[in-house]
């Protein structure tokens, strides 16, 4: 059972829109996913993309993804954001996931990037203990914060 990783390409979008709606599953957020096919393939392969991905893909299917994207830290310098890593649930521990951040981690060191972040829900204790024994740090003391699009509005509106 081997796969490739490679560069996702815009005909994979399908494949990654479904991978991130079955991560919403498992994140107890079935109903949170709003892009689209469309949305991924405009904003990830566009003349200025916002995001780069990479696939895993076994006998011509995607199984799992890793889309970043580059950010900059006032600390650091620039760095990059693991947004999503995610290997679909009957494939999971042949290897694909550690594939993937690796070529994540790989393109980071070959770009010069300073830092790779991403998050992590704290019961995930699977993916927590693997990032760990990659040599990431895990910040448990820090706290994702986030203003979704409604309360944007009305912050905005009220102030």
């Amino acid at each position: 059972m081997s796969f490739i990783v490679r560069q996702g390409q815009e005909k994979d979008m399908q494949s990654v829109l479904d991978l991130i709606t079955e991560l919403a599953v498992f994140e107890k957020e079935p109903t949170a996913v709003e892009i689209t096919v469309a949305d991924l393939i405009k904003d990830g392969f566009s003349a200025s993309p916002k995001f780069k991905i990479f696939v895993a893909e076994q006998e011509n299917k995607v199984i799992g993804i890793a889309l970043f994207y580059e950010r900059y830290s006032t600390w650091k310098g620039n760095a990059i954001h693991l947004e999503d890593l995610i290997v679909t649930k009957n494939k999971q521990k042949i290897g694909a996931g550690k594939a993937l951040y690796t070529a994540v981690l790989k393109y980071a060191f070959d770009h010069n990037y300073k830092r790779v972040a991403w998050e992590v829900i704290d019961w995930n204790t699977h993916a927590i203990d693997f990032y760990k024994s990659t040599g990431a740090t895990y910040l448990n003391d820090w706290s994702v914060v986030q203003m979704n699009k409604e309360n944007l509005a009305k912050f905005i509106q009220n102030k």
